[in-house]
């Protein structure tokens, strides 16, 4: 469920930092963008997150509709994210977080 607009911050940089400004959700977005992943792939790619972090940025995603958490009646159960058309839309921001920050970290290599 995307937010209603009366519930979003005036300006579009503050609304954007409101859904993707926390780390773990980058790092998340990062992890999807290829494709669907079950909760102990994205627990091992990202790294250093806890179960109840990634579940809680996982479910406020889902709610605010950037990603999709299908689940399967199967024993055990089995639970796949993926990212929505919203979820990947955000496509050109990380590719320019990535090259930004790869610009930045050549630079800092080099004492500038």
């Amino acid at each position: 469920m995307i937010p209603k607009t009366e519930n979003l911050p005036a300006c579009p940089v503050e609304t954007t930092l409101m859904l993707i400004g926390d780390k773990w959700k980058v790092l998340i977005l990062r992890d999807l963008m290829p494709g669907t992943k079950r909760f102990g792939e994205l627990k091992k790619s990202i790294g250093n997150v806890s179960q109840k972090v990634l579940t809680a940025q996982l479910r406020d995603m889902e709610s605010n509709g950037l990603v999709h958490r299908e689940v399967y009646a199967e024993v055990p159960p089995r639970v796949e994210y993926s990212l929505t058309e919203l979820g990947r839309s955000l496509k050109p921001i990380l590719d320019a977080m990535v090259e930004w920050g790869t610009e930045y970290k050549a630079n800092a290599r080099q004492g500038s």
